[in-house]
């Protein structure tokens, strides 16, 4: 699948799934904007590693739980590139801890960055995605903002709130052409989950039907093809990628 002449913005694009995203995109023609707010080495080291096989690519620092640092991203990204076709909002924190023992600040965090960061950059992109001709909305939600997740009432609260972002989204947009579409990983070997203990993980590991753990690729293939020609009747979908998790 090619997005040769395409542009593409990747929120959290420096990182664990969103690198894969990042790489996917780029190999296939696109050029990348990746954000990144606390991935400064990452961020430029992959810079250069894709700009070294022929990849367009910038890197931006941005808070997107910030309203104000959003609208400066899409506006860098249109600077850098003139215009925006595909939006990947992919930055995303943890802050778990089960209810009774998740503090306040712990559960502000997780919302402002997993769903108000989606919102905030949406809401400044989605202008230029309109007078762009082609517009692609892909949100990364997660199987906790389908199924729920102990310990995670933040983050099951935050993923589930794209999925109904995304709809809304998928609802505006379509009158203009714009699909916009959420993904919900299961578990994905990232750094994110590394964090997790070896216990957690295999009590996961005996709901996947697949019985393996998903990785980054598996994520990022899917994501180019939403983001692609091939995906251009889709919208208002959540395609979980997890081995079969929320199989009904």
């Amino acid at each position: 699948m090619s997005l040769k002449g395409k542009v593409a913005l990747v929120t959290g694009g420096a990182s664990g799934i969103g690198e894969s995203i990042t790489r996917t995109l780029a190999m296939a023609g696109a050029s990348v904007l990746i954000n990144y707010h606390s991935s400064a080495d990452k961020a430029r080291l992959l810079k250069e590693d894709l700009e070294g096989q022929g990849a367009k690519i910038e890197i931006f620092k941005a808070d997107v739980s910030s309203f104000a640092e959003a609208r400066a991203l899409v506006d860098h990204t249109i600077k850098t590139f003139g215009t925006i076709n595909i939006l990947i909002l992919n930055a995303g924190i943890t802050r778990d801890n089960l209810l009774l023992r998740m503090d306040e600040a712990s559960f502000d965090e997780v919302i402002s960055t997993n769903l108000k960061g989606v919102w905030n950059v949406s809401k400044h992109a989605l202008k230029p995605l309109l007078k762009s001709g082609y517009g692609r909305i892909i949100t990364i939600s997660s199987v906790a903002g389908v199924l729920g997740n102990a310990g995670q009432t933040n983050y099951s609260a935050a993923k589930a709130g794209v999925i109904g972002l995304t709809k809304a989204l998928a609802r505006e947009g379509a009158g203009r052409g714009i699909t916009a579409n959420a993904i919900a990983p299961g578990l994905i070997e990232s750094p994110m989950t590394e964090k997790l203990s070896p216990e957690i993980k295999e009590t996961f590991l005996k709901t996947i039907p697949l019985g393996r753990f998903g990785n980054a690729e598996d994520v990022s293939k899917t994501v180019l093809f939403l983001a692609s020609e091939d995906a251009a009747y889709i919208t208002g979908t959540t395609l979980a990628v997890d081995g079969g998790m929320t199989m009904r």
